[in-house]
């Protein structure tokens, strides 16, 4: 995939044509912050936060398609971005794990939700993972 001309939208693929590209072959990764991966994710991808695609793209086979996806679309349309400047064909997923969740699709585990993104709310996981612990 070439690199979008400056300006325009990441290109965005429907939770079925996802599915189809996964299905023949494309590698699905979760752009999300940590504590976002671990409260639930998509069965099948792979964790690469967006603050450390810069530095951990190698870990992506660049021969594949890449479909990203992160809570509602902004972290992964520069992980796209990024990903497209770099000579991946890259895509993001429409509506992110919000959407896929909302859609009723499975995520990884029967207590798996999605969580909110940002400081506060990783705060707020790890206060309530302490007092199960």
């Amino acid at each position: 995939m070439a690199e979008a001309p400056q300006g325009s939208e990441p290109k965005e693929v429907s939770r079925e044509e996802a599915r189809k590209m996964i299905d023949e072959g494309a590698q699905l990764v979760d752009v999300r912050a940590d504590h976002e991966w671990e409260a639930g994710h998509i069965p099948g991808a792979g964790h690469l936060p967006l603050e450390q695609l810069a530095g951990r793209s190698d870990e992506l086979d660049a021969a594949r398609p890449v479909v990203l996806y992160c809570r509602g679309g902004t972290r992964s349309s520069m992980a796209v971005e990024a990903l497209a400047g770099a000579g991946f064909d890259a895509v993001k997923l429409s509506g992110g794990i919000v959407g896929w969740d909302e859609a009723g699709l499975e995520l990884d585990s029967e207590d798996s939700y999605v969580a909110e993104s940002g400081e506060a709310a990783a705060r707020l996981q790890a206060r309530k993972m302490d007092s199960q612990a």
